[in-house]
């Protein structure tokens, strides 16, 4: 005989357990709700809090314009080297070949004109750029030029022009600062004086050109100078009243009013590296600019033997 066993009791025993077991979980509940939260590092909540609002500062970015024309061997050069020494200084930089296209003269001036209207809405400041001109000192500094324009290759430094004035070569200049001047004269037609004629425009706006400091490299090796002018030889002719004119600082041209076509853009690649490519064609106001088109010197007659 098996002994009887009361479900009855034994249904009532649990039922009270768990009456027990829930009125005990609910009085553990309130009493952890009400301890405060310990730190071990009491700074620890609001450095999270920090690094979760804080905005990080972006860089500003770089449009690197390059006025071209006929210059390939030396741009299969500048590309390689400029994308090397950009990226050590981890500036944000983008190359634009504003390339001119049409039977004038080369105009340095109208190029970097187009290439910043071309760049101003995405980037925050230029470097007017030649392409013969490699900067092999990695101390010089192509970060943004928030106090005044800098000039990159000084006079001290530059491998042939070295007058205090001289601010060719390469220039850095901000967005705010290029539009305040109104960009380069449009009368530069040929070789020479548009870098001198934008330097009294940044004096007129009472704007200080800044050069680098510690640089302890100097005209022989601060830059390479690729530039061949037995190869490549510059346009130096004057005619018309060029000579004149160009001599004299230009209150009427620039920025609203350098006059251009930009047929067609193009990315491309060198050594693997992307640069862009502004086919520009510039017009010509000969009645105000006539030495844009130099007539050719008269030929010396054959002397018969």
């Amino acid at each position: 005989m098996y002994p009887k066993i009361s479900l009855m009791g034994y249904r009532l025993s649990g039922s009270r357990c768990l009456g027990l077991c829930l009125l005990l979980t609910f009085f553990m509940g309130c009493y952890l709700a009400a301890l405060p939260i310990q730190y071990e590092n009491e700074a620890l909540p609001n450095q999270v809090r920090h690094r979760i609002t804080a905005k990080q500062v972006l860089k500003k970015r770089l449009a690197v314009l390059v006025p071209f024309r006929d210059r390939f061997e030396e741009l299969l050069e500048f590309v390689p080297h400029m994308y090397s020494f950009l990226n050590k200084q981890k500036i944000p930089f983008h190359i634009f070949i504003v390339q001119q296209k049409d039977n004038n003269r080369f105009n340095r001036a109208s190029l970097i004109n187009v290439g910043f209207i071309y760049t101003k809405k995405d980037y925050d400041y230029i470097a007017m750029h030649d392409v013969d001109l490699l900067p092999m000192n990695d101390n010089l500094p192509y970060e943004y030029p928030s106090l005044g324009p800098v000039h990159i290759s000084s006079p001290q430094t530059h491998p042939k022009y070295h007058y205090d004035t001289f601010i060719g070569g390469i220039l850095l200049v901000k967005r705010e600062h290029y539009e305040m001047v109104n960009g380069m004269s449009n009368n530069y037609w040929g070789w020479g004086l548009e870098d001198d004629e934008f330097y009294v425009r940044l004096k007129d706006a009472n704007l200080s050109v800044i050069r680098p400091n510690n640089i302890t490299t100097g005209t022989d090796n601060t830059f390479r100078h690729i530039h061949d002018k037995t190869y490549r030889r510059r346009d130096m002719r004057k005619c018309f009243n060029q000579r004149e004119v160009t001599r004299r600082r230009d209150r009427l041209t620039g920025l609203h009013d350098v006059a251009y076509k930009l047929h067609t853009t193009h990315t491309v690649a060198v050594d693997g590296l992307n640069v862009t490519v502004l086919n520009v064609e510039l017009t010509c106001d000969k009645s105000k600019t006539p030495w844009c088109q130099c007539p050719d010197p008269p030929k010396e007659p054959v002397k018969k033997s």
